[in-house]
């Protein structure tokens, strides 16, 4: 295993042992509003805190891309960059509803070549290395050999924070809804593409995600045998935000019916 990835698992499983304890009392966790139905708590930070300090004693001169601090030095433009969620699903956390991971993936110039997904209801350990495959728990994983969208089963999130797509949402969810086997929206994008690498979901898709939402999960996707892009079919989703994922022959039919209805309507 490389040496960063078991560095990122170990910071992965320190933030879980905050956000374990944190959820044995979540009425007495503070909660505040960064904006319309977007939450953030003091166990995401804790967890971000503890995820930066386990980083930061290994790779010092590396720079961080984490969600609640944003962009840490030691520079801005560094070789190395890693790129964190401390606790993807923090609504679902709050509500004590168990659909939450932690985060954690590290690109070179850009492109991403470690990655952690971990859900710590579950104890569920998912992780990719670029070109070396991907892993659930030191078990090989790889996406579903399903080829037909109409025996799929669909991962989505739906517009939470910001609702000038919402119509388009509701299109395409119209139609993969008459189309698939089901549709389903857990609220951890992570952990949907960590589904998707798995073969527990045979494809995804959602609009206006962040890079710490995507970054793992992407990898996993790809070193499991999937395809992601963004709504072009091009590999700039982590810069537009949107994406689309799945088996190679679910991919292509998912992407075309998700591009039909896109067409010059997205709002950024």
């Amino acid at each position: 295993m490389h040496p960063t990835l078991n560095i990122a698992i170990k910071a992965a499983r320190r933030a879980a042992t905050v956000i374990n304890r944190a959820s044995l009392d979540l009425d007495s966790i503070r909660v505040e509003t960064k904006s319309t139905n977007d939450f953030v708590t003091e166990v995401d930070r804790a967890a971000e805190e503890t995820i930066i300090q386990v980083l930061r004693e290994a790779y010092p001169s590396h720079s961080i891309l984490a969600e609640e601090s944003g962009e840490t030095g030691p520079e801005a433009e560094t070789e190395y960059q890693w790129i964190i969620d401390p606790l993807d699903g923090t609504t679902n956390f709050v509500h004590g509803f168990p659909q939450y991971a932690i985060s954690i993936a590290l690109a070179r110039r850009g492109v991403v070549e470690q990655a952690v997904v971990f859900d710590p209801n579950r104890n569920e350990l998912f992780t990719a290395s670029k070109g070396a495959g991907a892993f659930l728990n030191d078990r090989r994983i790889r996406v579903s050999k399903r080829v037909k969208l109409q025996d799929s089963l669909i991962g989505t999130g739906f517009p939470y924070r910001q609702f000038s797509n919402v119509d388009t949402y509701l299109a395409i969810f119209k139609e993969l809804t008459q189309k698939t086997a089901g549709l389903r929206r857990p609220g951890a994008a992570s952990l949907d593409l960590a589904y998707v690498a798995a073969g527990r979901l045979d494809g995804f898709w959602e609009f206006g995600l962040s890079p710490w939402d995507m970054a793992a999960g992407a990898l996993l996707i790809s070193e499991a045998g999937g395809l992601v892009s963004d709504l072009a079919g091009e590999s700039t989703y982590l810069t537009s935000g949107n994406l689309v994922a799945g088996t190679p022959k679910i991919f292509p039919a998912l992407l075309q019916l998700v591009q039909g209805h896109c067409s010059g309507k997205l709002s950024a």
